[in-house]
């Protein structure tokens, strides 16, 4: 790696330079704003952050495998659930405030997607020196994209990991590449990416034995070593695997439900649109790109030449079908069969494919602009354009009418409501309507409700009494608690699958039928609503109070249960 920068030309160490630039603009305003800054709410603010604030007040970052989160409905949540202490994240949790450790942690995984990106386009892709302008346009670019931020490396970091592979594949020894496959593993999740990367580069391996390339013992050993690490870093995941046999909430996870059309559909909405935790934004720029690059290739008869952009275009199809296509109700009976192929979201192969559309994008670029100066300009202006779409969806500008970080936990407005209750929190439970169970657990609060999809299933069933009747009410509910229940919230009827209710709304609570007795039996004593509830009476409840603040996005209706 040190010999390829040394030969980086005068222009591209400019561009370089500016590209870092705009990588620390870009992530500023966690640092400028702090907690006034926004933030992705689902999956983020709703879970992961508060996650790291329960752990950390816990005293379990480092607590057994065995540990429990006290917290957390009734200490029923296994500490292993919020994964390994070896995690970057989770360390910068631990020893930085939450915006502090939110914006390095930005800082850092768009930072090493870059230089990911970077290498492998300048090493395997596009090596030549007229096209540094589309190495380092496409390797800032996929810097930019949303990547859902609790995911670190999970995902953009596996061109720097691929990088380190072909190299290795190639016969290079440089111990760089080792390095990189070593530490990549604490900055990243093998079950969020790196399983599907490591079993692709696998296929990969046999692959060239099959096509007579040789058995190539040091790359499959790069795949062994990496994946050995991995296993070593997240050890909690592999004890809860091979040693927890307690039925959990993902035993009751069902995915095949799609008929064939639907899973079509979706298969090219996907191919167009992308994921919300692998969102690429490609659908306006780089997909056209792509689709006149593949015209010119087939009418110039330049197959042979372009064999990797061709294989990146099927492959890129192959992954959206496969993602699609895992929801389709065909799968139903070797689920029934194999149980493992409902607890394990085998669909996120398609979690390639941020790096396979951006080293797409900069094959196509090199394409056209071979076809002549016109398209010159013109995939210049592209590069442009993309990046300036990315800017777009700086989470600062895409959230900006969403809560704060300060706004969605409150901590002033919480800390007035505790003081209000005026027992220690360890001594009652509460639970949230109309605002996530997180805000409350953010502030200390123990809960009986939650979001977290490895649970037991034993008290998934004691809270679901809590909401039977609702549940009854909603067949749509229904299904997405018990086939999933992940969020084991007090869902009712008439909100429907709606969790945020700012102190703005007009709306009330007329009808809600929930069993106070079984959220008492789980020692719940308070609830936490965002909105008035008027048939309070008929539920046990006494409204004790409300709380607003300036600086909360909430107004809570504080009811005891009288029971």
């Amino acid at each position: 790696m040190g010999q390829q920068l040394r030969q980086i030309n005068h222009f591209e160490r400019k561009l370089l330079l500016f590209a870092l630039i705009i990588i620390v603009i870009f992530v500023s305003p966690y640092f400028i704003l702090g907690e006034n800054a926004h933030l992705r709410v689902h999956d983020n603010l709703d879970s992961n952050l508060a996650w790291y604030q329960v752990l950390k007040n816990s005293g379990q970052v480092f607590g057994s495998v065995t540990g429990t989160i006290e917290q957390i409905i009734n200490g029923n949540l296994s500490r292993n659930a919020y994964g390994t202490e070896y995690s970057g994240i989770v360390l910068l949790n631990t020893f930085f405030s939450p915006m502090i450790a939110y914006g390095l942690s930005q800082f850092i995984t768009r930072l090493f997607a870059f230089i990911g990106m970077y290498l492998l386009l300048r090493k395997h892709f596009i090596t030549s020196e007229r096209f540094s302008w589309i190495r380092v346009g496409v390797s800032l670019a996929f810097a930019l994209t949303p990547f859902w931020p609790s995911g670190m490396l999970s995902t953009l970091g596996m061109p720097l990991a691929l990088w380190a592979f072909l190299n290795i594949r190639g016969g290079e020894r440089s111990l760089i590449n080792w390095i990189t496959l070593a530490l990549i593993p604490l900055y990243a999740s093998i079950v969020l990416g790196f399983f599907f990367f490591l079993s692709a580069m696998g296929v990969f391996w046999l692959t060239d034995a099959i096509r007579g390339k040789g058995w190539n013992p040091r790359f499959f050993f790069a795949i062994f070593f990496m994946t050995m690490i991995f296993l070593l870093v997240e050890y909690r995941l592999v004890y809860s695997f091979l040693f927890d046999h307690v039925p959990n909430s993902r035993d009751e996870y069902f995915h095949a439900r799609l008929t064939f059309f639907h899973s079509l559909r979706l298969t090219f909405k996907n191919y167009l649109l992308g994921h919300t935790h692998v969102m690429t934004v490609h659908g306006l720029i780089i997909v056209p790109t792509t689709l006149f690059a593949l015209y010119y290739v087939i009418s110039t008869k330049k197959w042979n030449e372009e064999r990797a952009f061709i294989f990146l275009h099927v492959f890129n199809l192959i992954l959206s079908a496969w993602y699609a296509f895992w929801f389709y109700k065909g799968w139903a009976p070797l689920t029934e069969k194999f149980h493992f192929l409902d607890t394990f979201n085998f669909a996120r192969y398609h979690f390639l494919r941020p790096m396979v559309i951006y080293v797409l994008f900069a094959l196509s670029l090199k394409i056209l602009v071979t076809a002549g100066l016109t398209w010159k300009k013109t995939c210049m202006f592209l590069t442009v354009a993309q990046l300036l779409i990315l800017v777009g969806f700086n989470e600062e500008i895409l959230y900006h009418n969403k809560p704060s970080f300060k706004e969605f936990y409150a901590e002033e407005q919480f800390s007035e409501i505790e003081e209000y209750i005026g027992l220690p929190q360890q001594d009652y439970r509460v639970a949230s309507i109309g605002i996530h169970p997180a805000i409350a657990q953010f502030n200390g609060f123990y809960t009986v409700d939650t979001y977290n999809n490895f649970y037991p299933l034993t008290y998934k069933y004691q809270f679901r009494r809590i909401i039977e009747n609702e549940l009854e009410e909603n067949k749509k509910l229904t299904q997405y608690f018990d086939e999933w229940g992940g969020r084991c919230y007090i869902f009712l009827d008439e909100l429907g699958k709606h969790y945020m209710f700012k102190k703005n709304s007009k709306r009330e609570i007329q009808h809600m039928q929930l069993n106070t007795q079984a959220f008492h039996d789980l020692g719940g004593r308070y609830i936490f609503s965002a909105l008035p509830i008027k048939n309070e009476k008929e539920n046990n409840l006494s409204l004790v109070n409300t709380f607003d603040s300036k600086d909360s996005a909430w107004k809570i209706y504080l009811y005891s249960v009288d029971i």
